[in-house]
C-alpha cells in the first residue's frame, strides 16, 4: 500500500485530494497545452510534464493527456495502451507487469500486475512422460499467463487518475483503427513474425496483408484490436476478464489445448504493494517490489558498492566493472535462492537489503580476483529480452515507472482470432520443475515453482530516484536479467559519475547474472584491451550489440526543466514534453 499516513483515494478523481498542502515545485502549469516531441531518438525538454517510451504515438498519446490536466498516471495508462498498438512485440494487453509511483509530497506505492498461473498449472506441467519441454514451458498455449494489463492499468486509473477512464483508451482505440506508419525497423520484425508463427492465422492476419509482408512507409491497421480496445474503452476491465474478450480469449484457449478458462479470468486482481526503497550515498532509489526481484537486488548492489569509493573510479575501467561484476553476482545468487511471489513465498526482503547483509556480502569479493560461481549453486532458466519499459512526470512532480512485457517477442506468437492481440509466455518464467537443477541452466528449486495463481518471478526494475528528498529521475528497461543491471548502471551514472542523461543512457553496459559465469559487455565498451584486464582477473567476458533500452527522464537542478531521453540503441523510440 502507498507509504503514507494518508487513506488512499478509493475512486477515479481520488487523487486530487491527496495534493491539497503540496507545494508544487515545478514550471509549467496543469493547463499547459504546447506539446514538443523530438524526433525519433531525440533529447526533449519540457517544464510542464514529459512521457519517454519506445515510440513516438504512444508517448504523444500520453502527453496529450498531461497536456489536458491529466496526471502522470492518467498519462502512463493511455501511454501504455497506445504501445499495445504501436509496440506489439512488448507493448500488451496480453501480458503484464509493474508501475511505481512517487507523489508530489514524496510518498509512493506500485501496482502490480503480473500474469498469475492458472488454476490447473500445478509444479511438474513442463515434464513430458517424465522429461522436462522446453516446448511445452516456452511456446505453446500452456506457457499463456492469465494477463494482467488491463486489470492492473484500470486500478492505477481508479486509485490515482484524475481523468475519464475512456479519454485514456481512446487514442489507442484510433491509433488501431486509423493505423500508423511502420518504420524499417518494426517491418522487418512483422515480417520475421508471420514467417515464425505462420500456424496461427489470426497471427498471420493481424501482422501481413494476407500474408505479404508490410513494408516500411506502409500503414499498419488493426481493426480487431480497434474493437477490443473500444469494448475496454467503454466496459472497462470487465469486458477483458468477463465479457466478450474474455469469451474470445477463453475460445482460443480451448482450441489450442490451453489451461486459461473464463473462471481463471475472472478471479484476476492486480495488487498494490509497497516499493522495495534502498538509501545510496544522498540519493534513495524507490523501486519494484517482489514477484519482481528487480528492487531487492538493485538494492542488495548498491548497498554492497556503497562500501567502496566508486565515484573515485574510472567509469568502463577493469576495477570498476570488476567490483560490478562480483556485486552482480552476489545479488543475483540470492534472486535465484530466494526470490518469488510474496502471496506464495515468505521472501525476506528487510534482510536481503539490509546493511548486514550487504556488508556480509562486500567482505568475500577480492578486489584482485574474479569469485567462482558453481554449476552446483542455484542456476536460473532463461528470460526473454523483449520487455518495453516508459517513463512519466507530470507538472506537478508525480512521477510513473512502467515496465511490462509478452515476455518474449510477440510473446505467444498467439493472437486472439477475432480480438487482435497477443497473448503472453510468461509461464516460461516458473521453474522447470521440482528437482531439475542442472548446468543447462535449468533450475528446481521450490519458490518459483507453477502453482495455481502464482505470479511468475520477474527482473523487471521500474524505478524512480531522489536525490536530497527531491525527484531526481525516472528509469527502467527491458532485456530480460539484464533489466536489473542496466537500471543499476543507469542510477550508478548519475549518482556517483555525475553523467547529464544522454551521456548517462548512452554509457556502455555490462551484465553479470551470477551463471553463467560471465561478463557480458555491449560492444560499444569493450575495446580489446579492457577485454583483456578482464580476463586477468579471472573473467570468462563475452561481447554482444546492445543491452536495454532506458527510456528516461531526469529533473535538470539548474533549471527545474524535464529532460527526456529516449535510449540511442532504439533509434525509432520518442519523448514528448508539454510547455
Amino acid at each position: 500500500m502507498r507509504n503514507s499516513a494518508r487513506s488512499l483515494a478509493p475512486l477515479t478523481g481520488g487523487y486530487l485530494s491527496l495534493l491539497a498542502g503540496v507545494t508544487l515545485c515545478f514550471p509549467g502549469s496543469l493547463g499547459a497545452q504546447a506539446i514538443v516531441a523530438g524526433e525519433r531518438g531525440e533529447t526533449v525538454r519540457a517544464g510542464g510534464g514529459m512521457v519517454v517510451s519506445e515510440h513516438p504515438e504512444a508517448s504523444r498519446a500520453g502527453a496529450e493527456v498531461l497536456a489536458e490536466g491529466g496526471n502522470a498516471v492518467d498519462a502512463a495508462i493511455s501511454t501504455g495502451f497506445a504501445l499495445a498498438v504501436t509496440h506489439p512485440s512488448a507493448g500488451n494487453i496480453g501480458g503484464g507487469g509493474f508501475m511505481v509511483i512517487r507523489f508530489p509530497d514524496g510518498t509512493t506505492t506500485a501496482l502490480d500486475f503480473r500474469e498469475k498461473a492458472p488454476v490447473a498449472a500445478h509444479p511438474e506441467m513442463w515434464l513430458e512422460e517424465g522429461e522436462y519441454s522446453a516446448t511445452r514451458h516456452h511456446f505453446s498455449h500452456w506457457a499463456v499467463g492469465v494477463p494482467g494489463t488491463v486489470a492492473g492499468f484500470e486500478r492505477a486509473a481508479r486509485l490515482y487518475g484524475s481523468r475519464e477512464w475512456s479519454r485514456l483508451v481512446e487514442p489507442a482505440v484510433t491509433l488501431a483503427q486509423e493505423g500508423f506508419q511502420l518504420t524499417e525497423g518494426l517491418a522487418a520484425s512483422l515480417a520475421s513474425v508471420i514467417r515464425r508463427y505462420e500456424e496461427y492465422p489470426a497471427t498471420v492476419a493481424a501482422f501481413s496483408r494476407s500474408g505479404t509482408p508490410y513494408e516500411a512507409g506502409e500503414t499498419l491497421r488493426q481493426p480487431d484490436l480497434a474493437r477490443t480496445l473500444a469494448r475496454i474503452r467503454d466496459r472497462g476491465a470487465e469486458d477483458f476478464y468477463r465479457g466478450e474478450t474474455a469469451r474470445l480469449i477463453a475460445a482460443e484457449m480451448e482450441r489450442g489445448g490451453g489451461l486459461i478458462t473464463l473462471a481463471d479470468l475472472a478471479r484476476y486482481q492486480a495488487r498494490e504493494r509497497s516499493p522495495v526503497t534502498v538509501d545510496y550515498r544522498n540519493h534513495r532509489v524507490i523501486s519494484m517490489a517482489p514477484p519482481s526481484s528487480g528492487g531487492v537486488a538493485i538494492a542488495t548492489m548498491l548497498n554492497i558498492l556503497e562500501g567502496f569509493d566508486v565515484g573515485s573510479m574510472e567509469h568502463n575501467s577493469p576495477e570498476y566493472l570488476h567490483l560490478l561484476a562480483e556485486a552482480m553476482r552476489r545479488a543475483f545468487r540470492d534472486r535465484a535462492e530466494y526470490l518469488a511471489d510474496p502471496d506464495f513465498v515468505d521472501v525476506p526482503v528487510h534482510a536481503l537489503t539490509s546493511a548486514g547483509h550487504a556488508a556480509a556480502l562486500r567482505s568475500t569479493i577480492n578486489l584482485e580476483r574474479a569469485s567462482d560461481s558453481s554449476p552446483l549453486d542455484v542456476v536460473e532458466p532463461a528470460e526473454s529480452l523483449e520487455t518495453t519499459h516508459y517513463s512519466v512526470v507530470d507538472a506537478s512532480g508525480m512521477a510513473v515507472s512502467v515496465t511490462y512485457t509478452l515476455e518474449a517477442g510477440y510473446g505467444s506468437g498467439i493472437v486472439v482470432p477475432g480480438a487482435g492481440f497477443l497473448l503472453n509466455n510468461e509461464m516460461g518464467d516458473f521453474n522447470a520443475g521440482p528437482g531439475l537443477t542442472d548446468d543447462r541452466g535449468l533450475i528446481g528449486t521450490d519458490p518459483n515453482l507453477a502453482r495455481p495463481e502464482q505470479r511468475m518471478l520477474s527482473s523487471m526494475s521500474p524505478s524512480i530516484v531522489e536525490r536530497d528528498g527531491r525527484l531526481l529521475a525516472v528509469v527502467g528497461s527491458p532485456g530480460g536479467r539484464t533489466i536489473i543491471n542496466t537500471v543499476l548502471q543507469l542510477i550508478l551514472n548519475l549518482t556517483d559519475f555525475g553523467m547529464d542523461l544522454p551521456t548517462a543512457v548512452a554509457a556502455p553496459r555490462i551484465h553479470h547474472q551470477w551463471l553463467p559465469d560471465r561478463i557480458v559487455m555491449e560492444e560499444e565498451g569493450a575495446d580489446s584491451e579492457l577485454v583483456a584486464a578482464l580476463e586477468a582477473l579471472g573473467h570468462d567476458v563475452r561481447v554482444r550489440g546492445r543491452q536495454g533500452l532506458a527510456h528516461s527522464i531526469l529533473v535538470d537542478s539548474a533549471t527545474g526543466e524535464l529532460v527526456g531521453q529516449p535510449d540511442v540503441r532504439n533509434p525509432d523510440s520518442g519523448a514528448a514534453g508539454v510547455r
